[in-house]
């Protein structure tokens, strides 16, 4: 062998001890939590990503991926939440009305507290039309949405987390569904439905199934034996609303479908406090909730509902300073079309905190341990040190929100999964693994 050869092949083999010491030395360098997200068999098997922020000292802590874009689930519910606290009062707008001659003229504005089976009370929308000595009259013509959002899925129209949209919804745009072992009739709320209900001893398994083009429920002698207690999303109708309000009100409501929203001259009847609707938003990861609350918006700004045209307005007015711009479709994170990057969600999330004082912001949250979608993670024994958003689609999952470390320190933080086999109950607790070496290191 020639001596520049040799020489060669020295230099070479030098070089590669180099780079493997570098490794080993940068390596070294990393921190436990650190360690187990860069070596976690887990998250080895998915698309991870995760950005760790610190807000006092506005510095980056740790990033993997956190310029890539993954699909955010329910962690889209953040945006929109921070286009309500933008665009919102302490008030919910419940109805737009408008005294003309012997008529008041009635629209939607998309509340969904409307008879809600969830929350408090809301009466004060009910009580303006009883009191009313005029004719009464409701028209949906500033409703120019759609039913279903861009990229949901076409059949999961019976389930629960799939009511359709609309601008004077009723009970949540759902039927509630229940029954006792030994009771052979199924309870239903709103009463008017129980006569759509009916027996098919076709069906097989434990089958209750909605037709997908009626309000038309069937179940067979199997669901007869069992109990049962679900939810289930109803065909949206102006003329099922006006019956279903007319029952309350017990007074005649008429319908003029196309006549116009008067902007100025139009006026609110205010229902129940923002926050109620925020709470469930984000401990119930509600999407009904969530998609109204954008039709909301666009009412406040456009005095129309659409979704698209507020998703349009809230990127280039409100979220224009985000790192990476989002591809955002829906309001609820049901669509397969939403990509963001956890570093723009921690953005996000650093700007939803400078809109709330942290009392406030903590009593929205899930808290570990404690409550919401992570009650049963992440606690501690005497208090919650995570207070974050989750978010979950098939193969998807995310967990992002606040994070108070031994110290007291508040950092912020995203953890996003995509594309993995399985369920995501291996990567809660990774992550879990994760939060609390974060929370005894930092």
């Amino acid at each position: 062998m020639s001596k520049i050869l040799l020489l060669s092949l020295s230099l070479s083999l030098l070089g590669l001890l180099s780079c493997s010491n570098a490794k080993k030395l940068k390596r070294s360098k990393l921190s436990g939590y650190q360690q187990i997200i860069e070596d976690s068999p887990v998250f080895k098997k998915s698309f991870t990503g995760f950005h760790l922020f610190d807000p006092e000292e506005e510095k980056v802590l740790y990033s993997k991926n956190g310029d890539l874009y993954f699909n955010p689930a329910s962690n889209t519910k953040l945006l929109t939440l921070y286009t309500c606290l933008n665009l919102l009062g302490d008030s919910i707008p419940g109805i737009r009305y408008l005294e003309t001659g012997d008529s008041v003229i009635f629209w939607g504005t998309g509340d969904p507290s409307l008879a809600h089976p969830y929350l408090s009370s809301n009466d004060r929308v009910f009580n303006f039309l009883k009191r009313q000595k005029k004719k009464l009259f409701f028209s949906s013509a500033n409703f120019k949405d759609h039913r279903f959002g861009s990229g949901w899925q076409w059949d999961d129209y019976y389930f629960y987390y799939q009511a359709e949209k609309a601008a004077l919804p009723y009970h949540g745009n759902v039927i509630k569904v229940d029954k006792e072992e030994q009771d052979p009739y199924f309870r239903v709320e709103p009463g008017y439905f129980s006569s759509s209900f009916s027996l098919n001893d076709s069906l097989e398994g434990n089958s209750l199934k909605r037709i997908s083009d009626y309000n038309i429920f069937e179940y067979n002698k199997v669901m007869q034996s069992q109990t049962y207690a679900n939810d289930h999303p109803f065909i949206y109708s102006d003329e099922l609303i006006i019956n279903l309000v007319t029952a309350d009100i017990n007074k005649p409501i008429g319908l003029l479908p196309d006549y116009p929203l008067i902007h100025e001259n139009s006026k609110y009847i205010y229902s129940v406090a923002a926050d109620t609707l925020y709470r469930r938003l984000l401990q119930e990861s509600d999407n009904f909730i969530a998609e109204q609350l954008l039709l909301l918006c666009s009412d406040a700004v456009f005095g129309n509902l659409e979704t698209a045209q507020i998703i349009e307005y809230a990127t280039d007015s409100l979220l224009f300073d985000l790192p990476d711009e989002p591809i955002w479709a829906d309001a609820s994170g049901l669509s397969r079309y939403n990509l963001f990057t956890p570093r723009s969600i921690v953005h996000l999330l650093d700007k939803i905190r400078k809109k709330i004082p942290e009392e406030g912001l903590f009593h929205l949250f899930p808290a570990g341990g404690v409550s919401g979608t992570i009650e049963d993670w992440y606690a501690r024994e005497d208090k919650p040190f995570v207070f974050a958003k989750t978010g979950t689609l098939s193969n998807n999952h995310c967990l992002s929100g606040y994070l108070i470390t031994a110290s007291g320190k508040l950092l912020i933080f995203s953890f996003m999964h995509n594309n993995y086999k399985g369920d995501s109950k291996p990567f809660k607790q990774e992550m879990e693994r994760v939060l609390r070496a974060i929370y005894a290191e930092e």
